[in-house]
This record gives C-alpha cells, sequence and structure tokens, in this order.
C-alpha cells in the first residue's frame, strides 16, 4: 500500500462532562454508566476530521462528485492521540484509517472519486416536502419502526456564518474553502444531518453512530449572508438487533433550497445502546 496523505490529529470536545445534551452518550458520566472510557466523540465529527486528509489525497473533486464509506471500529474520546491516513491499495482504491495506535482503528473504509458502486442501492424518498418537527414524538423502538417508509422531511437553515463556525469551531478546519461570502458546506456538517432527521420523526437516544456510506453529487454551498434552507429528506431502511445493540438504518438525501441533490448518506445508528460492564477507567 502507497500512503497519500497522513495527518496526526488530538481529538477534542467542548465540555465532555456538561450532562444536559440531547445525547448524553457524548457526555462522561452516561458514557461511564454504559460500560465507555469516558464521553464518546461523535462519529460525524471524527469523520469530518479526516476530510483534509481525504481532500489532500483525492483533491477537491471529492468534494462535488466522491464517495466515502466509513465503519466505526472503536470509541474516539477527549483527548485521544489519532493518526489519520488514506493510502493507495493494489487495486487502485483508497483505503481510509483513524487509528489510535498500533493495531488500534477507531474508523476503516474507503474513498474516492466519482459514483460509488453501492450509490445505486441507495433510496430516494418520495417526499421531499419540508415540514415542521410536530411538539410531541413517538419512542422509535424495533416494534414501530417505520421499516420502509420515508421520514419526515426536516428543513434546515445555514447561514454563510453558520458554514464557517461550524468547519472552524466542530472541525477545526480553517481552509479557505470555508470561508467568504458564499462558503463550501463542510462534508462533516452534511453528514451530521442524518442525525437530527431521525430526531424530526421519533425520540431515542442514547445512541451512538455505527457505519456511514456518503455519496457527493454536487457543490454545496450555504449561499451569501442568510444563506438557504436546506432540506432532508429519506428512508428508513432496516431495523436489526446486534450483541444486544438495536440498530436503525436510514437512507438520507440533502437537497438544496432550489432543489439540487447535494449528498445522499446511508447512516447506519444504534438507537438503542446494550449497557456493558466498564473493565477500565
Amino acid at each position: 500500500m502507497t500512503a497519500l496523505a497522513t495527518r496526526d490529529f488530538t481529538a477534542f470536545m467542548e465540555d465532555p462532562d456538561n450532562p444536559d445534551i440531547p445525547n448524553v452518550i457524548h457526555s462522561t458520566d452516561a458514557a461511564r454508566d454504559y460500560g465507555y472510557e469516558a464521553a464518546l466523540v461523535g462519529g460525524v465529527t471524527v469523520y469530518g476530521w479526516t476530510v483534509a486528509t481525504i481532500r489532500e489525497a483525492l483533491g477537491d473533486g471529492w468534494l462535488e462528485l466522491g464517495w466515502a464509506e466509513i465503519a466505526f471500529r472503536r470509541p474516539v474520546y477527549p483527548d485521544d492521540r489519532l493518526t489519520i491516513q488514506v493510502e493507495q491499495v493494489a487495486n487502485g482504491a483508497h483505503e481510509l484509517t483513524v487509528s489510535k495506535g498500533p493495531n488500534e482503528d477507531a474508523i476503516t473504509g474507503r474513498v474516492g472519486l466519482g459514483r460509488a458502486a453501492w450509490a445505486a442501492e441507495l433510496h430516494r424518498p418520495q417526499d421531499v416536502e419540508a415540514r415542521p418537527r410536530p411538539d410531541t414524538l413517538p419512542l422509535l423502538t424495533p416494534e414501530v419502526a417505520p421499516v420502509g417508509q420515508d421520514l419526515r422531511p426536516m428543513p434546515v437553515p445555514l447561514s454563510a456564518e453558520a458554514a464557517t463556525r461550524y468547519a472552524v469551531e466542530q472541525e477545526a478546519d480553517g481552509d479557505a474553502l470555508w470561508f467568504g461570502p458564499d462558503p463550501r458546506i463542510h462534508p462533516g456538517w452534511l453528514a451530521a444531518r442524518c442525525t437530527p432527521f431521525i430526531h424530526h420523526s421519533y425520540d431515542y437516544g442514547p445512541a451512538i453512530h455505527a457505519r456511514s456510506q456518503i455519496q457527493h453529487l454536487a457543490p454545496a454551498h450555504s449561499g451569501p449572508g442568510e444563506g438557504q434552507t436546506l432540506v432532508v429528506a429519506g428512508t428508513f431502511v432496516e431495523t436489526f438487533e446486534r450483541k444486544g445493540h438495536h440498530y436503525g438504518v436510514v437512507d438520507c438525501l440533502i437537497r438544496s433550497e432550489d432543489g439540487v441533490d447535494l449528498a445522499q448518506i446511508r447512516h447506519t445508528t444504534i438507537y438503542q445502546v446494550a449497557k456493558r460492564t466498564r473493565t477500565t477507567d
């Protein structure tokens, strides 16, 4: 294998001890209660930290028509020292790893340009008209999971300022692409829309991000000033149980305000987390 780009990075969270957050698995005490060493850094945040390395290896064309498939193998905790690497393997594919040390991969996956071989398998929702979130939502359980059904489409306002702030504060990425009067939307922000999208139809949690397949379809910009209101729509594809965890698979479509498809994402999440016995502190 040939290493095309490598970056060392130290994981961080703004306030891992804060229990007053929607997904308490990202807070220290609750994560330990579920058997983890410390607060879990969000999976899409860690994925966002890989973007600079992917761009170095594949170029900015990846942002416009490129793909990534990633699996979260081990938790990432605040202050973990990470090595992010994109390597070209013998068949021309590009492998992505985020490692915490020798033989301790936090993320494994592949990235590439163009359309992924699996992109045609992603479900395209019929319902794409955004609607507000109701005051009360049903609890997501295996018994009521709406397999094969579209979820309620979600409106997502995004200003130029907010797009830049996300890249800088959440992803520690100060590249010029994310600045200016009409900045690019960081891929981490796009990937992070799937969790609130599911919460637009169902209540659940704590939850853990398990896997993503991400297909970029067009250049994604916030728009100038107040920006635009994007739409996230999608279909609940599958639910299953593994080792006591209950998983949900949702195919998300992110569209611009004027109806351009920006990205399709297959998002796999553990929506009911099984408690484990914590063996280390």
